[in-house]
């Protein structure tokens, strides 16, 4: 990836890791400006949303705590490698579920 992309998306892909809110403004921060580095953490943030959005009201509601507890801490865990991929300017793809959700939204960002 060129290091112009990088820096210039840099702020956005930040942004997007700032709670499904931050997603969504990273969003429109990047609808007109389409930076490809900022769009791919857009993709995988939003995709740790949407699980932990499942995590909290799904599984909460038909499973134990301790299944709910176990499965926020890894999706924070996965939260924390990808902003640091954010940080260090590269496109490091969260483990198991990245390329799932580079793959299922592609269309966005």
């Amino acid at each position: 990836m060129k290091n112009q992309t990088v820096i210039e998306g840099k702020t956005t892909a930040i942004i997007s890791y700032i709670t499904w809110f931050g997603t969504l403004i990273a969003f429109i921060m990047n609808k007109d400006k389409k930076n490809a580095f900022a769009a791919f953490h857009i993709r995988q943030m939003l995709g740790l949303s949407l699980f932990s959005i499942a995590n909290t009201f799904i599984i909460a509601k038909y499973s134990g705590y301790w299944v709910y507890g176990t499965i926020d801490f890894l999706l924070f865990i996965l939260w924390i490698i990808g902003f640091i991929g954010v940080l260090q300017g590269e496109e490091k793809r969260i483990p198991f579920l990245g390329d799932l959700f580079q793959d299922w939204f592609k269309g966005i960002a």
